[in-house]
């Protein structure tokens, strides 16, 4: 199954203002299909993890995580699917919701039994802005309970006794199991400015203002204004593009003053340039995934989620899209959905289609132009 190669053609063809809608038709048409049919294991209510690219069989189940079902729950909310959406929610819940310590298990197996069962923040992360983005929608009671609920959960159990928070922790969470990690941080960032949208709660600003401060304070690397993967002098770091890109959005899209009052918005802006600079590749639009401080590539893997940010942050700028849309399409999409990752020399290196993707196109397309 992971052998099996999509055709290379690409369906946006040209550089009209149409190009955006066809990107949002393709993911209509295409992609969301696939995760209400052959992509869903309805007996569990669950997403599997990933399908083949071309007929969009699944792929044999090892595990289900809590982070994918929630992604899965945001898609479907913001397509307007709130029967599928609603389906998910319990899942989630079902699954993943740990009664007796609180917080989320990372994932359970083939048959629903808790997996691996450490506390991880970029889980809770997710749960948080897919509980938002469904409760806006749906108005339920229960998912606003639950983003609240995870958000104290995070603050109480997370906490370095600073003003970071650890990455992993033990089923109790009684061992940290990972120090600060920036990408989990952002996603919280992420999370929390959904939460406040959907809830209009100021407790979220206040969360963010933290968050922000923690992040520039720790992981930025001054020269290029970059957020770095680890704390600032860790050994082995990296500069990560698409996260430069993901960052902007974040900070630059929302308009948030957590953001500007943290001084991350003119660092970022800077961090835009050198990541476009030295991280997109020239002939092909294709971004790399990691650089290291003078901005040399070390890791030219092209993942998709990368140029999805990429996309979503020249929108933001107010910067043309048209030519990096016909590029990512004629890289990344197919007829029967899309390539998960290409080296730098443009092999496909991930053919199969995890079901965490669709959650990337969905925040890159509603940025485009309508």
């Amino acid at each position: 199954m992971q052998d099996q190669q999509p055709s290379t053609s690409s369906p946006v063809q040209s550089t009209s203002p149409d190009s955006a809608a066809q990107l949002r038709a393709h993911y209509a048409n295409i992609v969301l299909p696939v995760w209400r049919g052959p992509g869903f294991n309805a007996s569990l209510g669950l997403a599997h993890e990933a399908v083949a690219p071309g007929d969009h069989a699944p792929l044999p189940p090892k595990r289900y995580r809590a982070m994918a079902c929630a992604r899965q729950l945001f898609v479907f909310s913001e397509a307007g699917d709130l029967a599928h959406a609603a389906t998910l929610f319990e899942s989630l819940r079902h699954y993943f919701q740990d009664r007796r310590n609180g917080g989320w298990f990372y994932s359970v197996d083939a048959s629903g039994a808790p997996l691996e069962r450490q506390k991880d923040l970029y889980t809770h992360a997710f749960v948080v802005f897919a509980c938002a983005h469904y409760a806006k929608k749906s108005g339920s009671a229960d998912a606003f309970a639950l983003l609240d609920e995870t958000s104290r959960v995070i603050e109480a159990r997370f906490s370095t006794g600073g003003d970071l928070l650890n990455a992993a922790l033990a089923e109790d969470f009684g061992t940290t199991l990972e120090t600060p990690l920036q990408n989990p941080l952002m996603h919280l960032a992420e999370a929390w400015l959904a939460a406040r949208e959907a809830t209009g709660d100021a407790a979220y600003d206040k969360r963010l203002a933290q968050l922000a401060r923690s992040v520039a304070d720790t992981f930025v690397h001054e020269p290029s204004g970059s957020i770095a993967e680890l704390p600032m002098g860790a050994a082995g770091n990296r500069l990560e593009p698409g996260h430069q890109f993901e960052w902007y959005f974040l900070a630059l899209g929302s308009g948030h003053a957590a953001f500007e009052a943290a001084g991350l918005n003119e660092r970022l802006a800077r961090a835009f340039d050198f990541a476009q600079q030295h991280g997109v590749d020239r002939e092909t639009g294709g971004v790399h995934a990691a650089l290291d401080e003078t901005g040399r590539v070390i890791d030219g893997t092209q993942r998709i989620w990368a140029q999805t940010e990429y996309l979503r942050a020249l929108a933001t700028r107010g910067d043309a899209t048209g030519q990096q849309i016909e590029r990512f399409s004629a890289r990344f999409l197919h007829d029967t959905g899309w390539v998960e990752c290409r080296s730098a020399q443009g092999e496909i290196t991930r053919a199969e289609m995890p079901s965490t993707t669709p959650y990337h196109l969905a925040t890159s397309y509603a940025a485009l132009p309508l």
